[in-house]
C-alpha cells in the first residue's frame, strides 16, 4: 500500500460520507484507483492522538507501508497545535506526502509545513473558543439554576450498552469494542462495567 485516506468525525452519530466523497474526488482527479487506497476512519475527538485508526495508520507509516496521507481537512488529523505540527513534521521528514483536499494544499516541504502550523493553530483556537463559550453557557445556566450537568449513565441514541459486554465476552478488547460500536474507548469501558455491575446485582 502507498496511499492512506484518513477520515475523522467527532461522534458516532456524525456521518463521514461527505469527507469520503471529497477524498474520492481527489483520488479520481489524480488517477489513483480508490480500491488501492487504505481507509482509516475514526469516530473520536481530534483533541488527542489516541484514536484506534489513527494509531493503526501511524504504525503503517512507521513500517514504511504508506507514502501519502490524504485528508479532507488538516484538522481531521488533530485539533491540537503541538500534536498536529509534531505529527506533520515527523511525517514530512520521513518523506511522507500529506494532502488536504478541501484546502487544496500539499504540505510537502518547508512552506507546506509552515502553512500547516498556521492551520493547526486556527483549529486549536476554534476548539478553545468553543470551550470558552460552553463554559460561559454553563455558568449562566448555573446562575439561573437550570444546569443539570451530564446525566449519569446516559447512552448515545441507537447504541445498546449491553452489546459492549457481549463483545467483551467474545474476547474483544475495549478498543475493538469501541471501533465495532462506533463509540469512544472510555464509553465502551463504561458500558461493559455497567453491564457487569447489573449482572452481579441480579
Amino acid at each position: 500500500m502507498t496511499v492512506a485516506a484518513y477520515v475523522r468525525v467527532s461522534t458516532a452519530s456524525q456521518n463521514e460520507a461527505g469527507q469520503k466523497q471529497e477524498i474520492l474526488r481527489w483520488l479520481a482527479g489524480n488517477g489513483i484507483n480508490p480500491n488501492s487506497v487504505i481507509w482509516y476512519i475514526d469516530k473520536e475527538s481530534g483533541e488527542t492522538l489516541k484514536r484506534p485508526e489513527f494509531e493503526s495508520m501511524q504504525r503503517d507509516i512507521f513500517n514504511g507501508a504508506i507514502k501519502t496521507v490524504v485528508v479532507y481537512k488538516l484538522d481531521r488529523l488533530s485539533r491540537s497545535l503541538k500534536d498536529g505540527v509534531d505529527t506533520l513534521c515527523s511525517w514530512c521528514q520521513g518523506g511522507i506526502r500529506v494532502v488536504s483536499t478541501s484546502q487544496q494544499i500539499d504540505f510537502t516541504g518547508a512552506m507546506g509545513q509552515l502553512v500547516a502550523a498556521v492551520l493547526f493553530a486556527v483549529a486549536q483556537f476554534e476548539t478553545e473558543t468553543r470551550r470558552e463559550r460552553q463554559a460561559a453557557g454553563i455558568a449562566v445556566a448555573k446562575e439561573k439554576g437550570t444546569y443539570r450537568g451530564r446525566i449519569r449513565g446516559a447512552t448515545k441514541a441507537g447504541v445498546n450498552p449491553a452489546r459492549a459486554a457481549e463483545l467483551r465476552a467474545m474476547g474483544l478488547k475495549h478498543a475493538e469494542v469501541a471501533k465495532t460500536m462506533g463509540i469512544s474507548v472510555s464509553t465502551a469501558f463504561r458500558y461493559a462495567q455497567d453491564a457487569k455491575r447489573e449482572s452481579a446485582g441480579r
